[in-house]
């Protein structure tokens, strides 16, 4: 049974002495659990989901090489999924784009846009680092910020690696001006230092900010279970705000985590389509929908339509093979800590040069 833990205060409790037991007396509106308890539509609190495939998905899996070409043809059937929004830009794209794919990173936002016409775009910000690898002048910031809106993105999740908001108050305070929706993110991972009162006060800062919205961004996939359900709901009530989690796959834990992150209150959380899942990439959207199907997070999303895309992308990365990591798990990231999205790029370059057996000492 799905049971609900004292710290959601956001779901109504399931199975009480007001929810029908047995199939008698059932109304049309109301949703069997396993336990033969129902769930009425107002007890339903519908978990959301970002389908990060266009982005972060073959980002981690294949080192950013999927073209616009191969993305433009699934764009209406993505499109009428129901996602809470698409995770289609920033991160490493723009600069794969210009270095790898001869392609315009920008021409690459207009057409997406122009092409999802229902869903939410959203992108991935590195604070003052933009989407380079440098501090870049404010003017720059700027700029680009409202260049990006401009283009068609809806939602900018901000970051800094180290959770120093100094870097990204001012794109924070571009992204409000333009009308985006601002996303504040606190980066997770493990250290003497980095524990719930840091990360529950770098999130009061982020809120007093204007953030719109908290991601707590596990881009190692190191985050447990048991922290997620503690982690969520202390955010949440810190600041009033909503809480999305990104989690990557590496470690196995990643499902685990959303399952006790849906039931502690996490609004949305981030998933890529099953053959663009797993592995450094985020947890298949799927397996999720089917996870949660019998409880009050339901999703309400279409599997038959999931199973489309899925076999449409199943297809597609078998274009991008050579720079394919594959989707096995590897526990030793708990001690290494290394983003998904950047071990898929430590394989490619490191294959370049004949020097993939010189992993171990890259990670060490």
């Amino acid at each position: 049974m799905y049971e609900k833990r004292e710290n959601e205060k956001e779901l109504s409790d399931v199975g009480d002495e007001s929810t029908v037991s047995g199939g008698e007396g059932r109304s049309p509106s109301e949703k069997r659990v396993c336990s033969g308890a129902a769930i009425s539509d107002e007890k339903r609190v519908p978990l959301k989901i970002t389908d990060t495939t266009l982005r972060d998905g073959h980002q981690s899996l294949f080192a950013t090489r999927m073209r616009t070409e191969d993305m433009i043809p699934i764009a209406e059937k993505m499109d009428a999924v129901g996602f809470h929004s698409l995770e289609v830009w920033g991160g490493a794209t723009f600069d794969s784009c210009i270095r790898f794919l001869g392609e315009d990173p920008w021409e690459r936002l207009r057409t997406l846009r122009k092409h999802f016409k229902k869903t939410k775009l959203q992108m991935l910000l590195r604070g003052q680092n933009l989407v380079g690898y440098k501090h870049y002048p404010d003017d720059v910031v700027e700029e680009f910020v409202k260049k990006a809106v401009d283009n068609g993105l809806d939602i900018i999740r901000i970051f800094d690696a180290l959770n120093d908001v100094r870097n990204m108050e001012k794109s924070m305070r571009v992204a409000k001006e333009c009308g985006a929706h601002v996303q504040a993110t606190v980066v997770y991972t493990i250290s003497p230092v980095h524990d719930i009162p840091h990360y529950v006060a770098t999130a009061k800062v982020l809120q007093s900010l204007g953030a719109d919205s908290i991601c707590i961004k596990d881009m190692a996939g190191i985050l447990s279970p048991v922290m997620a359900s503690e982690l969520v709901p202390r955010i949440k009530e810190a600041t009033g705000l909503p809480v999305q989690v990104h989690c990557h796959y590496t470690s196995g834990m990643a499902s685990m985590a959303y399952y006790e992150a849906a039931k502690a209150g996490a609004d949305v959380v981030d998933c890529a389509i099953s053959s663009m899942a797993m592995g450094t990439s985020q947890p298949p959207v799927e397996s999720l929908v089917v996870a949660l199907e019998e409880t009050p997070r339901a999703t309400g999303l279409d599997l038959a339509l999931l199973s489309e895309i899925a076999e449409y992308f199943r297809e597609v990365r078998k274009k991008y093979g050579e720079f394919d990591v594959g989707t096995t798990l590897d526990v030793n990231v708990l001690r290494y800590q290394i983003p998904g999205g950047m071990i898929s790029n430590f394989y490619s370059q490191l294959s370049k040069q004949n020097a993939l057996d010189k992993l171990p000492e890259v990670l060490a």
